[in-house]
C-alpha cells in the first residue's frame, strides 16, 4: 500500500472516446475493443509511486505503436515486444509527471485554456461539448485539466533537467569548429528555381495522374521555349511563384538531397529533363547560379511555428491531423498562420504568432531545422515530429550575416549540446527510476 497525500489520476476509456475518431485503423479496433470492454477487464499493470498503469491505457498504447509503426512502413513488433514498450512508454510517463508536480513549476491559466482548447478543436467539440464527454466517460472536468497541466510540466522538467546534465568542453567545440571549416572550404551554394506541382498527401492514382499531366504539360512549354519564371509563374503551386520559382541562394547541405543530385550535373541555365517525385509533389528544377559560400557566413532564417504537444488526450496522429487542417486553410486563404498560432500553439512564440525571430544552423532540433531547410521563402510545411511535439513551420524570410567568432562557438555548443540529448535524457530516465517506487502487478485472475 502507497500512503498519498495527491489523488491518483488515471486516463482510462476517456483517450479512448476522444481519440476514436481520428486513430489508424488498427489503433481504432485496439481503443474500441479496450473501451468497449467490461470494467472487470480493467486492472492495474503497474504503480509507478503515486501513479497508476492500467491494462486499458497499455492496450491504447500498443495500438497507438503498432499503427504508427504501420504508417512509417516498418515492422510492427509482436504482441509479447509491442506490450512492453508500451508498458515502459507509460512507465517514463508517470515517473516525469511525477518529478514535474514536485518539482514546484508551474502552468498559467491562459496556456492550460490554450490546451483544452486544443483537445475540443481536434475532436470537433466546443469546450462545452467536451465538459459533456468528460462526464459521459466518467471524468470530471478538474481532473481533465490536471491530466494536461501534467503533461506540460512533464514537458517543461524534461527540457531542463536533460539540458542541465549536458556537457560540452572547449576542446570538443574547437574540433567541432576545425571540421567545420574544412567542410565550408569545399562547400558549394545553389540558387535553383522550381516549379511545383503538387501531390496532397494519400493521393489517388487517378490524382497522382493529374498532377503528373499538369508537370508534364510545364514541361512541354519550356520544350517549346518558354521562359521558365515565366512557366513558373503561371503553373508552379510554391510560394515563390510570382518571383519566377526561384528559391535563392543556399549552401548544398540545406537543400534537399533530392534536388542537389538532380541538378549536381547540370550546367548553370539547365533544366532538369525530367520532373522529380518528392513527397510534396512534382518538381521541374532550373540551376540559376552555383557559387562557392563564404565562410564567414552563415545562413540565418526566419521562422514561425505552431506546436501541438501530444499527451494522453491528443494523440501524434491528430496533433498531425489538425495541423494539416490549419496548413490547409492557410493555403486557401481561409486563415493565417500568425492568427491559428496565437490561438492554438502551446509554445512561448504563441503571442508572436509563432515568430521564432532569426535562428542560426545549429540553433534547433534536426528535426525541425531539416524540415524548415527544406522550405522556400513564404513555403509552409507538412506537420513535423520532434522531441517537443507536433509543429507547423513557415519560413518568413532568410538572410547572410557574417558571424563573430564568438556567435560561431555559442552555435557549435548548440549543435554539440543536441548531439548529446539523447543519452542525457535515457541518462535521466534512468536516474529517476532508480529513486522510484515501481511495483508491477499481475492481472486478476
Amino acid at each position: 500500500m502507497i500512503a498519498s497525500s495527491r489523488p491518483v489520476f488515471r486516463v482510462l476509456a476517456l483517450s479512448a472516446a476522444l481519440a476514436l475518431p481520428h486513430a489508424a485503423a488498427l489503433a481504432q479496433a485496439v481503443v474500441a475493443k479496450a473501451a468497449s470492454a467490461p470494467a472487470t477487464a480493467d486492472y492495474i499493470v503497474a504503480v509507478v509511486n503515486n501513479e497508476l498503469v492500467t491494462e486499458i491505457e497499455v492496450q491504447q498504447r500498443m495500438g497507438q505503436l503498432a499503427g504508427e509503426a504501420q504508417r512509417n512502413q516498418t515492422p510492427v513488433p509482436d504482441d509479447k515486444t509491442l506490450r512492453q514498450q508500451a508498458i515502459d512508454g507509460l512507465i517514463n510517463e508517470r515517473l516525469q509527471i511525477t518529478a514535474a508536480r514536485d518539482s514546484g513549476m508551474t502552468v498559467d491559466d491562459a496556456e492550460l485554456q490554450r490546451a483544452v482548447e486544443n483537445v475540443a478543436t481536434m475532436n470537433h467539440l466546443t469546450v462545452d461539448q467536451l465538459r459533456a464527454q468528460l462526464r459521459a466517460d466518467g471524468m470530471d472536468f478538474f481532473t481533465f485539466r490536471s491530466n494536461l497541466r501534467d503533461q506540460i510540466l512533464a514537458q517543461r522538467i524534461r527540457d531542463r533537467e536533460v539540458q542541465s546534465r549536458i556537457k560540452v568542453s572547449d576542446a570538443e567545440i574547437e574540433d567541432y569548429l576545425a571540421a567545420q571549416r574544412g567542410s565550408q572550404a569545399k562547400q558549394v551554394e545553389l540558387n535553383i528555381a522550381q516549379i511545383l506541382v503538387t501531390v496532397p498527401e494519400g493521393a489517388s492514382d487517378e490524382v497522382v495522374a493529374q498532377k503528373r499531366a499538369r508537370i508534364e504539360q510545364a514541361q512541354a512549354r519550356l520544350k517549346a521555349g518558354e521562359p521558365f519564371a515565366l512557366v513558373a509563374k503561371d503553373m508552379s503551386e510554391d510560394a515563390n511563384h510570382e518571383r519566377g520559382g526561384e528559391i535563392g541562394g543556399r549552401p548544398m547541405d540545406r537543400l534537399p538531397d533530392l534536388f542537389v543530385n538532380a541538378v549536381r550535373m547540370l550546367p548553370v541555365g539547365g533544366v532538369t529533363p525530367q520532373p522529380l517525385r518528392s513527397g510534396a509533389g512534382f518538381h521541374l528544377l532550373k540551376l540559376l547560379s552555383r557559387a562557392e559560400s563564404n565562410p564567414g557566413e552563415v545562413t540565418q532564417t526566419r521562422a514561425r511555428h505552431i506546436l501541438l504537444r501530444p499527451s494522453a488526450q491528443l494523440s501524434v496522429d491528430e496533433a498531425r491531423l489538425r495541423l494539416s487542417e490549419f496548413r490547409s486553410q492557410i493555403l486557401a486563404g481561409k486563415a493565417r498562420f500568425e492568427d491559428l498560432a496565437r490561438q492554438y500553439s502551446e509554445d512561448g512564440s504563441a503571442a508572436r504568432g509563432g515568430d521564432l525571430g532569426w535562428t542560426s544552423p545549429g540553433s534547433l532540433v534536426p528535426e525541425f531545422e531539416t524540415a524548415m531547410n527544406a522550405l522556400s521563402k513564404g513555403g509552409i510545411s507538412q506537420p513535423i515530429v520532434s522531441r517537443y511535439g507536433v509543429h507547423l513551420i513557415q519560413v518568413l524570410d532568410r538572410r547572410n550575416v557574417k558571424v563573430s567568432p564568438e556567435q560561431l562557438r555559442d552555435q557549435a555548443k548548440a549543435a554539440l549540446s543536441e548531439r548529446k540529448y539523447p543519452q542525457a535524457y535515457n541518462d535521466w530516465l534512468d536516474e529517476l527510476r532508480s529513486h522510484a517506487f515501481i511495483e508491477m502487478r499481475e492481472p486478476p485472475l
